[in-house]
């Protein structure tokens, strides 16, 4: 350990090596449950080049690397084991370029997510992605975990998101394509393999981000409504009057708005409580008419019995207020017991069936159990928590077994849009096929074959 510790020193520097009681708590643990763990030295590069050093030196001794972003994974993936040394990008940060012309970002992996969208919104753009930890997610993360968010159904996840990356392999080699080009059919596109592998393949250094033009005249509404199949209506409703204008359509149930408003003390919306409440965000364009005819909809569904009820905001103050219910979520830990959390994704035509099914199962098992279930909705993605007073580890793993089981059974996968890492490894075959498996475990091997990078996360070590 000296000897390796003693040529990383070399590269970064004194300040650049961090051990025993200088690494900060931060780096022992990312947002999960996962217990944390000091690594056993913390690296904070300033370069590509040095970040390509510190791997070669690392493949050279076998020694294995956790890498680290803004720490607010939720798989696990980030925290150090007993035998790694975390490698940080914090350092690496910065917008480098904004090409206009190309309506391009690029910037160092370690660049908060909220920085990329200021400069973005100075340009006079926006970045397609979007997350409620924005202020502390890093655009490497972002990458690393494939992200979803709030837009994804306009937008796309991360990956349609990326154009170009600098990556560096386990052995020190450093990969560029800082490509700024839609279409680019020049032989595989091997980005597309570091984007969602988590840190098992590769350090993504850079990336290129496409810009999109700044929304116009957005309009919120918040809508109570009976059963998830009136929800598709009205989805499919404001997609088919405005093709490409949704771009937020959340959905908060029953117990989820019952928790928020008796527990969290936000104010009743509506006069009665329903099934489901919607969140429904559209940009209709800088007229009047825009703002019209998103009203129109939304009343002929109330008219038609779809909608039961429905607010419109006329205000940033009502907007906030209307999001306040969708960010609720946040202050659940603290009004109810200890619980286990998942982000998960079912087809949209087995959603109700799945939402009964946790409903059913889970009070068989924990009569006294709290379940709350929302999500992003239109892309498939639903959030879920089950919270027990009873609640401790063991519990935990057969609430993971219960869950998890619903969810294969109604074709659905047990990561939507945070990844593996270690906490869903056990249940990965439950969403993908032993060949399906078998070439993950090919395509690790042959990037990063000591097994030095994340080693752990997604796949079991070799």
């Amino acid at each position: 350990m000296a000897a390796v510790l003693d040529a990383l020193r070399d590269v970064l520097g004194s300040g650049g090596l961090k051990t025993g009681d200088d690494i900060p708590r931060k780096n022992f643990g990312d947002a999960s449950s996962a217990k944390p763990h000091a690594p056993l030295a913390l690296l904070l590069p300033r370069s590509t080049e040095e970040v390509s050093r510190c791997l070669a030196i690392c493949n050279t001794y076998n020694q294995r690397l956790v890498l680290q972003g803004g720490m607010t994974g939720l798989a696990g993936g980030a925290n150090p084991q007993e035998d790694e040394i975390a490698l940080s990008l914090e350092r690496m940060v910065g917008v480098e370029e904004i090409d206009r012309d190309s309506a391009t970002l690029t910037a160092l992996a370690g660049t908060p997510l909220a920085v990329i969208q200021s400069a973005a919104e100075e340009a006079g753009f926006m970045c397609g992605i979007d997350l409620g930890a924005r202020g502390s997610c890093t655009i490497g993360g972002n990458v690393a975990t494939n992200a979803g968010g709030n837009q994804v159904y306009r937008y796309g996840m991360t990956r349609r998101n990326v154009l170009g990356l600098e990556v560096v392999l386990a052995d020190g080699r450093i990969v560029r394509s800082l490509n700024k080009m839609m279409k680019n059919n020049a032989g595989y596109d091997w980005t597309q393999l570091f984007i969602g592998s988590e840190g098992t393949l590769g350090v993504v250094t850079r990336v290129v981000i496409p810009l999109h033009p700044r929304s116009s005249g957005l309009a919120s509404a918040l809508c109570g409504i009976d059963t998830f199949s009136y929800a598709l209506t009205v989805l499919r409703r404001f997609d088919s009057r405005f093709p490409g204008r949704l771009l937020v359509f959340e959905a908060m149930w029953r117990e989820y708005m019952d928790i928020a408003i008796d527990r969290s003390g936000l104010a009743q919306p509506f006069g009665e409580r329903h099934e489901i409440t919607l969140l429904l965000e559209a940009t209709m364009g800088g007229d009047a008419g825009g703002e019209e005819a998103f009203a129109e909809t939304l009343a002929e569904l109330i008219e038609q019995g779809v909608i039961k009820d429905a607010l419109i905001a006329q205000s940033g103050s009502d907007r906030n207020r209307f999001w306040a219910y969708r960010e609720a979520n946040y202050e659940f830990d603290r009004v109810l017991p200890k619980g286990s959390h998942f982000d998960v994704s079912v087809p949209l035509s087995r959603m109700a069936e799945a939402v009964d099914l946790l409903r059913q199962r889970s009070r068989a098992q924990w009569p006294n159990s709290v379940l709350i279930v929302y999500g992003h909705v239109a892309d498939s993605n639903i959030h879920l928590s089950l919270f027990d007073a009873s609640y401790d580890e063991t519990v935990g793993q057969e609430m993971n077994a219960v869950v998890y089981g619903i969810i294969s059974e109604v074709g659905g996968t047990v990561s939507a849009e945070h990844g593996i890492g270690f906490l869903k490894r056990p249940y990965l075959a439950m969403s993908r096929t032993a060949p399906e498996l078998d070439l993950m475990r090919v395509i690790k091997q042959a990037l990063d074959p000591n097994g030095i990078l994340n080693s752990g996360r997604i796949l079991a070590p070799a």
